[in-house]
């Protein structure tokens, strides 16, 4: 597996590293260069399932997946959640066809440049750190599960006691006290570059827990896939 670590997220024109991963969705392993050579590549790097809008974003990308599939594109989630727990988690939640790998050590997200980053009180030094006094001005826009446009914390304590999901101490194991790991999408071409990406460091945090924008990741793979 790669230990290539950088300071900042994969660019398009960037070549990404191969990964090794254990599959989630069958036994075995799942590699980055699988595909290198064979297809363009959607990978979503993920939080532990623990967190209520990951969930929704791997849920998410399973239903944009057939139509990724027809344009040419394989896509793959990525998720911190220790393997057997995911299993389980995915047993009653299924993601039909969608590809899934276990990363709990998070090496795909330190090789595409996603960092973690640490809740200060009031000190922010984006993408390093920020400032729970700025957290709390961010806005988690969610028209069908959420009253009204709302922090993250709070949000995210609504949706898990919306979800009932049960912490395990396979959850606590991945768990960052007072940090959390900053996740994105990575739209590879055939030969393992990257062409498109949305990922929590753009915006200055206003990206956080934020879902990609369908049409314009369909339009990126419309372009990739040709």
């Amino acid at each position: 597996m790669s230990t290539l670590s950088i300071d900042h997220p994969l660019q398009p024109g960037d070549r990404v590293p191969n990964i090794v991963l254990d599959a989630i969705s069958h036994e075995g392993k799942v590699a980055l260069d699988d595909f290198r050579g064979r297809t363009p590549l959607l990978i979503g790097l993920f939080r532990g399932l623990h967190c209520p809008f990951c969930r929704r974003h791997v849920a998410a990308m399973a239903d944009l997946n057939a139509a990724l599939r027809e344009k040419g594109v394989e896509s793959l989630a990525v998720v911190n959640t220790p393997v057997e727990r995911a299993r389980l988690y995915f047993r009653y939640h299924p993601i039909p066809d969608l590809l899934a790998a276990s990363d709990p050590a998070r090496a795909s997200h330190r090789a595409f440049g996603l960092p973690i980053i640490e809740f200060t009180q009031n000190e922010t030094d984006w993408p390093r750190k920020v400032g729970m006094d700025e957290v709390m001005t961010m806005r988690v826009d969610m028209p069908d599960e959420l009253p009204e446009p709302m922090d993250p914390p709070t949000a995210g304590d609504l949706l898990s006691k919306k979800d009932g999901y049960e912490i395990t101490e396979a959850d606590r194991q991945v768990s960052l006290a007072g940090h959390m790991q900053l996740v994105g999408h990575f739209l590879l071409d055939r030969e393992g570059v990257v062409r498109w990406s949305f990922t929590e460091v753009e915006q200055e945090g206003r990206n956080i827990c934020r879902a990609l924008n369908p049409e314009e990741l369909m339009s990126a793979a419309c372009e990739v896939a040709h």
